[in-house]
């Protein structure tokens, strides 16, 4: 397996499609460059050619790796890892591996999780190199393209270290240096995002690039800040990030139809990744409804339906059943078009509201601002259909924040995974449901020849 990390900065491979459209040519060489083709260096000294560089990384992330809404990604994955889905394919499928909790290092699922994410890691580190030695770039956009590459940098090393643990945090194209990269802790890793996200609020406006959310702005990075700063529990930190988001009412207005909350104008959503092509909507549609039973890959588990509370609109109106006549089976339908059908609808929201009111409820609780923190979580139990929440201590509070996490976020990036692990409760959830089940699964494996590449990522992962 080619090691990411000795990638050398060839002049721009990496920008892929969005640049080779504009310059005519397959790929880039280190030979002479025709004198229609663009150098890497030239990309960053236009606007145009620098935005579809950074543009390009949005599409890889949509496309491959962790944060892809195809059944590789972690939203079906990690549902499966868990207990929201259960596997109804094929034996022998890197999806029947993550459902049987049976990773490998040398498995090609691991290997390209971790590939992919490193590539979109250098790319972005390559955005930030090439937008800061660009003269001719005006200070607004290499503000905005350096923002928006740092958040991309943060986002990627966060689900790197709550899934795979101890990780390089990669912050330079420079193979001497990558090649031989340590790992960091993952206290460690989300410090280093953290620091990012903070460089990155101070460089992106407020305002969105374009109507449709899809390039992040000053309040996406916010909202991720909110997210690391809840992992690392730092209540007040987190809190105030999240309050950074919600205090503007003006920009982001909580969705109370629950059948708009997922179309691609939602005033709720924070940041969306938007289709490759016209007409496209979400990978997330496909991977996860079908039209007949039994499922091809994978339906909701019955540990999933089993926890909407009785009378959740949420229930009704983001999960769909299909029955065969006997059996009957559910799949999630928060993204409801499959298919091209001419013009897109539906984009995969990646940050949205309801998220950071639930990470305000429990930076609250943990505070001991008990009042706030059901108000922040009734405004998300409301929207559903419930009453008010019954909790009154501070950890039953935290407890039902945790329980509305599971209901609201499921299937979007492997929520639930990450949730019963940060709380330490993955075992407990997950030892009586999988069989063969152990405390090392809570970590997936290093691939195994990135760890023969580069000796400094040893050792592998307990339990491989």
């Amino acid at each position: 397996m080619k090691n990411t990390f000795l990638k050398t900065i060839q002049t721009g491979i990496w920008i892929g499609s969005a640049v080779l459209l504009l310059a005519g040519c397959d790929s880039f060489t280190d030979v002479e460059l025709p004198k229609s083709q663009l150098t890497a260096a030239a990309v960053f000294e236009d606007r145009i050619t620098a935005t579809a560089a950074m543009t390009d990384i949005y599409s890889k992330i949509r496309d491959n790796g962790l944060m892809t809404g195809y059944p590789s990604g972690l939203s079906n994955q990690l549902g499966l890892y868990t207990d929201e889905l259960t596997y109804y394919g094929q034996p022998g499928t890197s999806t029947f591996n993550f459902a049987n909790n049976a990773l490998l290092p040398t498995g090609v699922e691991v290997a390209e999780l971790w590939n992919s994410s490193y590539s979109q890691v250098y790319a972005a580190n390559a955005v930030i190199e090439g937008v800061q030695n660009a003269a001719n770039l005006p200070a607004a956009d290499r503000d905005r393209l350096t923002g928006e590459a740092l958040f991309v940098r943060a986002l990627l090393h966060f689900y790197l270290a709550n899934t795979f643990g101890d990780v390089p945090y990669i912050k330079t194209t420079d193979y001497t240096l990558n090649r031989v990269a340590q790992r960091r802790t993952a206290p460690e890793a989300f410090t280093l995002a953290k620091e990012d996200l903070e460089r990155a609020i101070a460089l992106l406006p407020e305002t969105y690039a374009t109507a449709e959310r899809v390039r992040p702005n000053k309040f996406a990075a916010y909202a991720l800040l909110a997210r690391v700063y809840l992992y690392l529990e730092q209540w007040p930190e987190a809190s105030n990030a999240a309050s950074a988001v919600l205090n503007r009412s003006e920009l982001y207005i909580y969705e109370s139809d629950l059948d708009k909350m997922f179309l691609k104008e939602s005033t709720a959503t924070i940041w969306q990744l938007m289709p490759g092509m016209a007409g496209d909507n979400t990978r997330e549609a496909p991977t996860f409804s079908f039209e007949a039973a039994p499922p091809p890959i994978s339906a909701l588990s019955a540990a999933l339906l089993g926890a909407f509370e009785p009378g959740d609109l949420r229930k009704t109106h983001w999960v769909r059943t299909i029955t065969d006549g006997t059996d009957s089976y559910a799949h999630a339908y928060k993204y409801k078009q499959a298919v091209n059908n001419g013009s897109s609808t539906e984009y995969s929201i990646v940050l949205r509201l309801a998220e950071q009111y639930l990470i305000r409820a429990e930076a609250r609780a943990g505070q001991g601002d008990l009042i706030g923190a059901k108000e922040d979580l009734n405004k998300v139990r409301h929207t559903a259909g419930l009453e008010d929440t019954t909790a009154e201590s501070a950890a039953e509070v935290v407890d039902a924040v945790l329980r509305e996490r599971r209901v609201e976020l499921f299937c979007e990036f492997g929520h639930r995974f990450l949730d019963l692990k940060r709380s330490g409760r993955l075992d407990a959830a997950l030892q009586l449901l999988k069989p063969g089940w152990s405390h090392s699964d809570q970590l997936f494996p290093l691939p195994q020849g990135e760890l023969l590449l580069n000796p400094n990522l040893a050792p592998q992962n307990e339990g491989y």
